[in-house]
């Protein structure tokens, strides 16, 4: 089983996807860290030293390499992966993938971004007083590409524990 999840940044998805690898005992991979670890370099220093179309390329490629020399694995993309280089799509042709899209209000992301604002490239030279309304365009911008998941979980006011919970259920009737 392959489960891709997807989000706004900041929705949960790496604290996620770590409880839910542990519980269905898959390994955990995080798409960031994968592409951290294979430049020897921050996601922050990716895009500072080659740009946003350079790390989009590489995001392309590394869901290609985990596809082909994974089997099973629950894997979190970066916000922006899924809105790239037709990457929902390529997502789709895999056998044994579903994608899930974590969904959680402006004001949460809102809330949690200003906690770690200077950890995200796309945020953190954005002025606080801009950030919400920044939150709001972008997630209207990426909503189309985040509704083509197979299943939608809504994440607002859950513990991490409890959205893991809904999803496992809502693996086992998608399996019906």
């Amino acid at each position: 089983m392959r489960i891709v999840l997807l989000g706004y940044m900041a929705s949960g998805k790496s604290t996620i996807g770590k409880i839910l690898a542990k519980e269905l005992k898959l390994p955990f991979i995080d798409l960031d860290n994968y592409i951290e670890a294979k430049f020897e370099k921050t996601i922050s220093t990716i895009f500072k030293e080659e740009g946003e179309i350079f790390f989009r390329l590489q995001e392309h490629e590394a869901i290609k390499e985990i596809f082909k020399n994974t089997e099973s694995f629950i894997l979190s993309l970066g916000g922006g992966t899924p809105c790239y280089a037709n990457n929902m799509d390529l997502i789709s042709t895999f056998e044994n993938t579903i994608s899930i899209y974590i969904k959680v209000s402006i004001n949460t992301i809102y809330n949690r971004l200003l906690i770690e604002k200077e950890q995200r490239p796309l945020v953190a030279k954005i002025a606080l007083e801009e950030l919400h309304e920044f939150i709001a365009k972008h997630l209207f911008e990426r909503s189309y590409f985040y509704e083509k998941a197979t299943l939608k979980i809504y994440s607002d006011n859950y513990k991490a524990e409890e959205v893991v919970d809904e999803i496992k259920k809502s693996l086992i009737v998608n399996k019906q």
